[in-house]
């Protein structure tokens, strides 16, 4: 498994900065591993049809190539990942805004992408799952999922997004609710990554 260098970032001001010292944030920096390849699970007997199997063992090594899990399964951005709960999201968010620029970035949680049905991606159609791992669309197409990296899922072949869009649909479900997105200026009560560089301290 190959780690990259993970870094958390506080959430306030030293006491330096109050005394009127100049504020360096990096002294706030801790170094830590995050996990950025994690095994795909397997299908869950009973969710799909024998006949599919080798397009969902498609689906699962494309899952696990693209690193899916090391944003949608907790603790992996800790390098700690809770594989008890795989691809059931993250509670740890990502900031899509500078946090070195705004005290209060904005954050969104990588989604719960196992077949539940409350909590995941269980009631959600064929179509709207491929849109959001080939175009970044959200359930109801209202809203782009600004840190999934879709340009990069683009181009791929109808074939490919079908083969994840089935395997998804062949792992357990697991019910976990991330926590819900933060808006630019509101406070984050759970800590973020800054695309995999910086994580808060709250």
């Amino acid at each position: 498994m190959h780690n990259f260098v993970l870094f958390w970032v506080s959430a306030f001001v030293v006491a330096g900065c109050a005394s009127g010292a100049a504020y360096d944030p990096l002294d706030d920096y801790e170094e830590l591993e995050s996990a950025t390849a994690i095994d795909a699970p397997g299908p869950e007997a009973g969710r799909y049809s024998p006949i599919d199997r080798d397009m969902i063992d498609r689906g699962a090594y494309l899952v696990e190539l693209l690193a899916c899990g090391s944003c949608h399964t907790n603790g992996a951005f800790d390098g700690v990942p809770d594989m008890s709960r795989p691809l059931a999201g993250s509670d740890t968010g990502i900031a899509w805004t500078s946090p070195l620029q705004s005290e209060h970035p904005g954050v969104v949680y990588p989604p719960n992408i196992t077949p539940d049905e409350e909590t995941g991606i269980g009631r959600w159609s064929d179509a709207q799952i491929a849109d959001a791992v080939r175009a970044g669309v959200g359930q109801h197409g209202s809203r782009r999922l600004v840190t999934m990296p879709w340009q990069g899922y683009a181009k791929m072949t109808d074939d490919d997004v079908d083969a994840i869009v089935l395997y998804l649909r062949s792992i357990k479900p697991i019910k976990h609710k991330v926590p819900d997105p933060v808006e630019v200026g509101e406070k984050a009560h759970k800590p973020f990554v800054y695309f995999g560089v910086y994580r808060s301290k709250r």
